[in-house]
């Protein structure tokens, strides 16, 4: 096991997954280094007592401060994480600033370099549970993005930087309020199921991808390689949205709309969303993913002897409406 005497910098700090990491390694007793944009909500590292520097990944002049001094490990989770921003928009973050993130960790010898990915460079599900060997054809801007970025970080591996790559599925968990996690974490009013239901789903707690990244970093054997993290539940999408709905005092869906119905309302939210300039609830991209089923195979993280703690998803379901 790799620990750390410096200091560990987490980018993207004030997100989801970013700020469940920086309260595991915070009570781990790590010298944590958070940031984010200057807008980005403080109150919790100011509470936690963990130092906070502002940066604007898409201005190179803003990153070599997140270096000052004894950094000897990075977790970049800084990113644009939806269906609806275009190409042009997400490069400059998630394909340049992981090129000068990259080049700055070289610059500076890091020990460990863990990079977050997406399960959504690979694309449409193909009938077989996507291994880390599995082809990469995204069917988006955002897994295109990914994609762009991982190449990013595979070519500074090649020039010697000490990096990992983790690509999470659909993340859900306390306090999740984007992306198709938030239907699953909190009390929502979606009135049908989405085409059969009986599509197979992949997710993964967020307490359970912050303990895996960290996991890695502390794994030498780990250095070099790319690695999925998914429970093996499987739920279908029926079944997780009425178990969800049960869990979170809501009304629990009985009427099926068909994908075709949801893809038109879903390019229609988004024109909406564009004109306000905001995200829309239902991102035409993401209904794609409703298609097929969509296993992910995580038993490489597992080999490394990670296990999960919350592996069964209606399980986790029922915790977080007690914890609520």
């Amino acid at each position: 096991m790799t620990r750390t005497g410096g200091t560990t910098l987490v980018t993207g700090a004030a997100g989801f997954v970013g700020r469940h990491l920086v309260r595991l390694l915070h009570a781990r007793g790590t010298a944590v280094r958070a940031s984010d944009r200057a807008d980005g909500n403080r109150e919790l590292f100011d509470a936690l007592g963990v130092e906070y520097v502002a940066a604007d990944l898409t201005r190179a002049e803003s990153l070599p401060p997140l270096f000052a001094g004894d950094v000897d490990r990075v977790f970049h989770l800084g990113a644009v994480c939806n269906f609806s921003t275009p190409y042009a928009k997400l490069h400059p973050i998630n394909v340049v600033a992981v090129e000068r993130m990259t080049e700055l960790a070289l610059a500076h010898g890091v020990r460990c370099f863990v990079h977050v990915s997406s399960t959504s460079v690979y694309g449409r599900y193909r009938g077989t549970p996507f291994t880390e060997e599995s082809p990469q054809e995204p069917q988006d801007d955002y897994g295109r993005s990914k994609r762009a970025g991982e190449a990013v970080v595979w070519r500074a591996v090649d020039r010697g930087l000490p990096a990992i790559v983790c690509r999470p599925c659909t993340v859900y968990g306390p306090g999740c309020t984007e992306g198709a996690g938030k239907a699953f974490s909190r009390r929502t009013s979606i009135p049908a199921i989405p085409g059969c239901g009986r599509q197979k789903l992949a997710n993964v707690r967020v307490e359970d991808v912050a303990r895996a990244l960290v996991h890695l970093a502390e794994t030498p054997a780990a250095i070099g390689q790319a690695f999925n993290i998914a429970d093996a539940s499987q739920p279908t999408l029926g079944r997780a949205l009425t178990l969800a709905a049960e869990v979170f005092g809501g009304t629990p869906p009985r009427l099926h709309v068909p994908l075709v119905v949801l893809t038109v309302l879903a390019r229609l939210q988004g024109v909406i969303a564009a004109y306000r300039g905001a995200i829309p609830e239902l991102e035409s991209d993401a209904v794609r993913y409703l298609r097929d089923d969509y296993v992910v195979d995580a038993s490489k993280i597992e080999a490394t002897g990670f296990a999960l703690r919350f592996p069964d998803f209606e399980a986790s379901l029922a915790t977080m409406a007690t914890e609520g």
